[in-house]
C-alpha cells in the first residue's frame, strides 16, 4: 500500500458542527410573518439549488448574496430589512469543534501529512466555521473552487491535482456513506467513514470508526510514517 502523503476531511458533522443551526422552517415562519408567503419546502427547494448550482458556478461572498439568489430564485423581491433579518439570524448561530478536532489535526500534522477539507459548503460558511483550525489546513476546496458539488468526481480530484498528490497517497475521512465514503473509493483514494452515532454498525462497510482520534490512529497503524 502507497505511503500516506495526505488526509482530507470532510468539514460538517465530521470536524464542526451547530448546537442549533438555522433551518428552512425557522426562516419561513419569520417570512410568513412578514407576509411573504414563502413555505419551508418552497424555500428548501430554492436553497438546494442555489447550494448545488448556482454557487458552483458564480461563487457567494456572503449570506446576503446567497439568499439574494434563492429569493430570485424564488421569483420575490423582499424588502432590506427582511433580508437583514434573516442575514443576522444566520450569523447569529456559531459553529462549535468537535472535543477530537484538534487532536486529529495536530497529529495529521505530526506525521508532516498534507491536510484539505472536501467540502460543498461555500466558502464563507467554511471560512468561519474553521477560522479556530485554519492553520492545520493547506486547502479548502469548496463547490466554487471545484465549480461542482461533491458528489461529482472532479471536486477529489482538483484537491489532488493541487497538492500534488496521487489518489492512493491520500485517505478521505467524512460522516457521509456516499459522498465521503464510496465516492473517493471509487477514485482509488482510500477512505474511512466517521460514525459518531453508530448508525452504520453491523452494516457492510469496511472501515469505519466512532471518532476522529480512531481515524487517526487507524491510518497511522496501517500506513506509518513517510
Amino acid at each position: 500500500m502507497a505511503i500516506i502523503k495526505a488526509v482530507f476531511f470532510d468539514l460538517f458533522e465530521t470536524l464542526t458542527y451547530q448546537k442549533d443551526p438555522v433551518t428552512h422552517e425557522e426562516v419561513s415562519e419569520f417570512l410568513f410573518s412578514r407576509n411573504y408567503e414563502i413555505s419551508s419546502q418552497q424555500l428548501r427547494a430554492a436553497f438546494a439549488f442555489v447550494a448545488f448550482i448556482d454557487y458552483p458556478k458564480h461563487g457567494h461572498r456572503n449570506w446576503r448574496s446567497f439568499f439574494s439568489s434563492v429569493f430570485r430564485r424564488l421569483s420575490v423581491k423582499v424588502d432590506e430589512e427582511t433580508l437583514n433579518s434573516i442575514v443576522k439570524l444566520c450569523e447569529s448561530r456559531h459553529y462549535q469543534l468537535y472535543p477530537d478536532t484538534v487532536n486529529a489535526l495536530t497529529s495529521a500534522k505530526e506525521f508532516e501529512w498534507k491536510t484539505a477539507i472536501i467540502t460543498t459548503g461555500t466558502q464563507f460558511i467554511a471560512e468561519k466555521a474553521v477560522k479556530p483550525i485554519r492553520r492545520y489546513f493547506d486547502l479548502i476546496t469548496t463547490s466554487f473552487e471545484a465549480g461542482c458539488d461533491k458528489s461529482n468526481p472532479r471536486m477529489y480530484l482538483k484537491a489532488l491535482e493541487i497538492l500534488n498528490i496521487e489518489p492512493r497517497e491520500a485517505v478521505m475521512i467524512g460522516d457521509d456513506l456516499q459522498l465521503d465514503f464510496l465516492l473517493p473509493k471509487r477514485l482509488g483514494l482510500n477512505a474511512i467513514l466517521l460514525d459518531r452515532e453508530g448508525k452504520y454498525k453491523g452494516k457492510a462497510v469496511d472501515a469505519f470508526v466512532y471518532d476522529l482520534n480512531e481515524a487517526m490512529e487507524t491510518i497511522i497503524s496501517q500506513r506509518g510514517r513517510n
